[in-house]
């Protein structure tokens, strides 16, 4: 059985993010709702491998707009996309921004600091996308996302991008937030997005995230047995399994309903 609790802690984060995100959009923002955010998604993988397979140093752009856009995407979930969410705990997104930038290659508050506010980032995009967009094309994209993601990572096809990301940095000591590591291993702000938005639209039809988190967490450490045979894996494919599952779930329910009713009569 293959185990890493490294690995482990970065599939609990990522399932975290499906048991996060609340519903909701923003009155201000409602006008912007359409079906073309469903593109988001799997665009996010096709873009991001051509255009630094086009222009290698674009992979330290895409660093920069991670450093530039995370820790406020943090701060807004903790003072408004997230349960539980209060104004005042978007202080914390902040004060993880310090523990990064203070030790941004060492040391696992600095790695546990970037790992938070990814989550949060994640968690913001999450709600926004769902509450945006319509949520039959926004489950498509996501299953999508994950097919993409697959036949990049098992067809061998973008290894040489997927270096050139890991590796870039914004600048020589600022943090990278574009990916997170834990030892020897890594996700990727997609991971975390994919599981996110899974999120979100469990949250838009009320559906319970928490044993949906619990199912991914399942589904990805049984997932990660693959490691036996190969050394990298799709992680957006556990977020959108659950997905599938709970449309299965969902779609069963109202026949169940109609059962029930009859037999009562």
């Amino acid at each position: 059985m293959w185990f890493q609790l490294d690995n482990a802690s970065l599939d609990a984060a990522q399932a975290l993010c499906i048991a996060l995100p609340a519903a909701g959009l923003p009155a201000a923002l409602a006008r912007l709702s359409g079906r073309g955010w469903a593109l988001v998604a799997p665009l996010s993988i096709v873009v991001s491998v051509a255009v630094i397979a086009l222009w290698s140093a674009s992979a330290e752009v895409l660093a920069w707009i991670a450093l530039l856009l995370v820790p406020p995407g943090c701060a807004l979930a903790l003072g408004w996309a997230a349960r539980g969410a209060r104004a005042a705990a978007a202080l914390g997104a902040a004060a993880a921004l310090a523990v990064a930038l203070a030790a941004p290659d060492d040391g696992t508050g600095a790695e546990l600091a970037r790992l938070a506010l990814v989550v949060g980032a994640a968690v913001t995009v999450g709600r926004l996308l769902a509450g945006a967009t319509p949520l039959g094309l926004l489950k498509v994209a996501i299953v999508a996302m994950a097919i993409v993601d697959a036949a990049y990572i098992f067809g061998d096809w973008s290894a040489d991008q997927n270096r050139a990301f890991a590796a870039a940095v914004p600048a020589e000591g600022l943090p990278q937030l574009q990916i997170n590591r834990l030892g020897d291993s890594s996700l990727d702000f997609g991971d975390f997005f994919a599981a996110a938005v899974v999120g979100g639209i469990l949250a838009a039809e009320r559906a319970p995230q928490l044993v949906a988190a619990l199912a991914c967490l399942a589904f990805a450490l049984l997932w990660n047995q693959l490691f036996l045979v190969t050394d990298s894996l799709p992680a957006t494919v556990p977020p959108a399994a659950v997905l599938l599952g709970w449309e299965l779930v969902r779609r069963r329910r109202p026949a169940r309903t109609r059962v029930e009713v009859r037999l009562r009569r």
